[in-house]
């Protein structure tokens, strides 16, 4: 029987990594995302939304997930990393932006996700949840609070799986601007990601993929991070 997969942020970076992998093994791969990527085949459906739009999410979205009824895979992979900054000159509008997108956002899809049969869920968080360099403030804080959620919807979620994945430093215009744009002097976390494995959005996909035939080895509600497993 083939199997049902959902994706956000499935127009670029990991998210569209992933929707091609996962169609090249021959899922239906729902995808959501503001532009449908250039796909041609025909286990894709795009579903257009702009997941910002955090007060919309669930009229715009509840009857269209529930159509599906059930799903193998979700990655919850939408998500910014907004502006590089010391604390002390981040508004709280800026931090309230990636916060909404990154967590609150996905509040709102889990919610979703309750009302149909779903196997696993992966949230992508960072390492970034772990260490807060200076200058990620609102991502570090975010993805802190993605770890959070995974925990918490873990004890509500009888029948699903829910982890919270880093999938280590992919090669994105995102890490391309850190690694080669900032100052290394002000913002050490620049020369860390160059001194560290980079890897393409496909060989992240490939990786995850691993992690996921070996999913019963993990408990459900907790953080993961590939690169030490």
């Amino acid at each position: 029987m083939q199997k049902n997969i959902l994706i956000t942020g499935c127009s670029s970076g990991l998210g569209l990594a992933l929707t091609n992998y996962y169609l090249q093994k021959g899922f239906k791969v729902y995808g959501i995302s503001r532009n449908k990527p250039e796909i041609q085949n025909q286990n894709f459906i795009h579903i257009s939304f702009d997941l910002s739009k955090i007060s919309e999410i669930k009229t715009s979205l509840t009857n269209i997930l529930k159509e599906i009824k059930n799903l193998d895979l979700v990655f919850l992979n939408a998500g910014m990393l907004g502006k590089i900054k010391i604390l002390q000159e981040l508004s709280i509008e800026e931090m309230q932006e990636v916060y909404s997108l990154n967590v609150y956002a996905n509040k709102e899809l889990l919610d979703i996700l309750m009302q149909i049969e779903v196997k696993n869920i992966f949230i992508i968080s960072s390492g970034a949840s772990k260490t807060g360099y200076k200058g990620w403030g609102s991502y570090s804080l975010s993805k802190a609070g993605v770890n959070m959620l995974v925990n918490l919807y873990s004890n509500e979620m009888f029948n699903t799986k829910i982890i919270a994945l880093a999938p280590g430093v992919i090669k994105t215009p995102m890490t391309d601007y850190i690694r080669f744009e900032l100052d290394e002097n002000i913002f050490t976390s620049a020369k860390k990601l160059n001194e560290g494995l980079v890897q393409t959005a496909f060989e992240t996909a490939i990786k995850i993929d691993a992690f996921v035939n070996r999913i019963d080895e993990f408990e459900t509600g907790s953080y993961v991070d590939i690169r030490q497993i």
